[in-house]
């Protein structure tokens, strides 16, 4: 079984189904959770030294930290709406509390912070969408804390890929910290499905193959990125959704393409 594929487990008491640390993943910055909460149920946490991004993948619910309360956002109660989400941006040394209003499905992305920002809300109209591709490599992006935006280390986007296109692709790497020609970012992809029984493939290779492995990926499951080229292919008749967490030594998003690949760019 591959080191990189983290499948969910059942909820624990809290509501967890996903839990990734730097320990886990074996790598420095990006943590990252998924919890099911149901109406009335309440997520607590401290962030100690980590920033944390709130994403409202499916649900609504009251978001409250230190002196900011916001009540009952959210609107999609599903990722496959394709409307932007609601999140919210928590710094390093608060603290935060999730009260699920409906049906939740909340991701927790983590990184290091330097207590540089203030807690925010982050508002679906404020969201950059755009289109990436052409063709069967055609997907539908949108920002929600992109590199242009205040945080310490967290970047954090959502892809759609429709069912018959690829993603990430042509292969493209952030493995090295050689700014301004590539950053080094740790990545991580939550992948849903619809349906949900469906499956997708993503590969995950250096140059010299030393890391070279290609996964089935279903429904909830978490591909971890700690280098190398990280392309995504979605069968027909499934449409994919990935959630992505970067973060490294540098906050800045700088990819380097496959060479092998990169004539399909010309």
């Amino acid at each position: 079984m591959s080191n990189l594929l983290v499948r969910p487990t059942q909820p624990d008491e809290q509501g967890r189904i996903i839990e990734i640390t730097p320990a886990t993943a074996g790598w420095q910055y990006v943590g990252f959770e998924v919890y099911q909460l149901q109406p009335g149920q309440v997520l607590e946490q401290e962030t100690g030294d980590q920033e944390v991004c709130l994403v409202l993948v499916g649900g609504k619910a009251n978001i409250s930290t230190g002196d900011q309360l916001w009540k009952n956002i959210g609107h999609r109660m599903d990722p496959f709406e394709k409307t932007p989400p609601y999140a919210a941006y928590i710094p390093d040394n608060s603290q935060f509390r999730v009260e699920a209003t409906t049906p939740l499905e909340l991701a927790v992305c983590k990184a290091p912070g330097f207590g540089n920002h203030k807690a925010r809300l982050i508002e679906p109209d404020e969201r950059k969408c755009s289109t990436r591709g052409q063709g069967t490599n055609t997907r539908f992006i949108q920002d929600i804390l992109p590199d242009c935006e205040d945080a310490d280390s967290l970047l954090v986007v959502e892809v759609y890929t429709p069912g018959g296109n690829w993603s990430s692709y042509p292969p493209h790497k952030h493995s090295e910290d050689n700014l301004p020609h590539e950053s080094f970012l740790e990545e991580i992809y939550y992948h849903r499905l619809n349906p949900c029984q469906g499956f997708a493939f993503q590969r995950v290779y250096t140059d010299d193959r030393s890391l070279d492995e290609t996964m089935s990926v279903e429904n909830q499951n978490v591909v971890l990125v700690p280098k190398g080229y990280h392309p995504v292919g979605a069968p027909h008749g499934y449409d994919l959704y990935y959630l992505n967490v970067m973060a490294g030594p540098k906050r800045a998003w700088k990819f380097h393409n496959d060479p092998a690949h990169e004539w399909m760019l010309k």
